[in-house]
């Protein structure tokens, strides 16, 4: 299940032999990372081999760095998309430490940064629309593995290691585009800034940017793990009415309440009957689904309002599942639709973000649920699947 790649990626990545996949004329740094070695089983963490930055990229120092579902659904083997060995982790935050020559001059040194999954060129056809983060100025070699050149920074004993989401953030030092970082205020604390690499703004743009949630609306998210809260919390700061959150957890609940849920449920089979009958029978004006559950997001679809509800899907799936929807719920007038990073363009909508967390009208801190060592990234997947916490942060020295 693991190994390095097949010979039509290589051909895919205009790249020869293995050997050749690593950016061999930098001499490289020794550093600590978490291996995905093998599909299913723990990540090992051990010393790496880190190239300084090309033109166009820079080298990070990350201060901290979220342990997010995402890196656990690849490491599980449930991604269509995985391959090994690579470094895991996407969910970071640290300070620029240099600049490769002939960039574009998007970040410098000192820079505090978040790191993004999803770049944002301000150049392509998507990066120039209003209605789409899909950036794909580095889509192809970032889904391959390896930055824009279509090499790697990153080996272990002469062999090449992959990067995984164009980011590589479970270890102490990565090379990452400079479109691919965030310059945010460097008064935020950056255990803090991470959560904003993925999960917190993936919630709070489903609905300020995907779903654009209007004022005195009646809104349902489904799950309330880091997602699903940030959708709450976004659905508040958009000045919605009604915010009702569904979750199995009783303290998950307590804590949608906290971050702005007027009303909470736990989870049942007679959910959607229940949300009719609250809203005069006709269903919410949004609904959010965080769970990755088929099942719910049948639910989040159903319950949403006849004529101009919007239901909005943020949870990743199982490998090969499909949503089945009535064709008549879409006939009456719903809508539904997928949520990708919220959204969010990165570069210019996370700083803002993070200025409204230093404003007081995010609560971050109460969030950030455990904060530990690059040598418990195990124990906190763990964590994850024990539901746990809301987010578990590594720090680095």
């Amino acid at each position: 299940m693991s190994g390095g790649l097949s010979q039509d990626m290589a051909r895919a990545a205009g790249r020869g032999p293995a050997r050749r996949w690593f950016a061999s004329t930098i001499a490289g740094v020794k550093i600590r990372a978490a291996v995905l070695e093998e599909f299913g089983q723990p990540l090992a963490v051990q010393e790496v081999e880190l190239a300084e930055p090309k033109a166009g990229e820079a080298l990070v120092r990350l201060a901290a760095c979220g342990v997010c579902h995402t890196d656990l659904y690849t490491a599980s083997g449930a991604d269509p998309t995985g391959y090994s060995p690579c470094v895991l982790g996407h969910e970071g935050a640290g300070v620029v430490e240099k600049v490769g020559e002939g960039g574009r001059g998007l970040v410098q040194p000192g820079d505090h940064v978040v790191t993004l999954f999803a770049p944002e060129c301000g150049e392509c056809i998507h990066c120039l629309s209003p209605r789409t983060n899909r950036c794909v100025a580095i889509r192809d070699m970032q889904g391959l593995g390896f930055l824009p050149d279509g090499t790697t920074r990153l080996q272990r004993n002469g062999e090449p290691l992959r990067h995984f989401m164009g980011t590589s953030t479970f270890a102490e030092y990565a090379v990452i585009p400079e479109i691919a970082l965030a310059k945010v205020n460097q008064d935020a604390p950056l255990a803090g800034c991470a959560p904003f690499a993925c999960g917190l703004s993936t919630g709070i743009g489903a609905a300020l940017y995907t779903a654009h949630v209007q004022e005195g609306s009646i809104c349902v998210v489904f799950g309330c793990g880091l997602v699903g809260l940030g959708a709450v919390i976004g659905c508040r700061l958009a000045g919605a009415e009604r915010i009702v959150a569904i979750d199995l957890s009783e303290q998950r609940l307590e804590e949608a309440r906290h971050h702005g849920a007027t009303e909470t449920r736990v989870a049942a089979d007679d959910t959607v009957d229940w949300i009719r009958g609250e809203t005069s029978g006709f269903g919410a004006d949004y609904t959010f689904e965080a769970t990755g559950l088929v099942g719910v997001m049948q639910q989040a679809a159903e319950s949403a309002r006849e004529a101009w509800g919007v239901a909005t899907m943020c949870g990743v799936a199982g490998k090969g599942e499909t949503l089945d929807i009535v064709p008549r719920l879409l006939i009456t007038g719903r809508r539904v639709t997928g949520s990708s990073f919220g959204g969010v363009k990165g570069r210019s909508q996370v700083p803002d973000l993070v200025d409204r967390w230093l404003a007081g009208e995010i609560d971050v801190d109460r969030l950030v649920t455990a904060r530990v060592t690059l040598d418990d990234v195990n124990d906190a997947f763990h964590a994850m699947e024990q539901q746990e916490g809301i987010r578990t942060v590594i720090e680095f020295a």
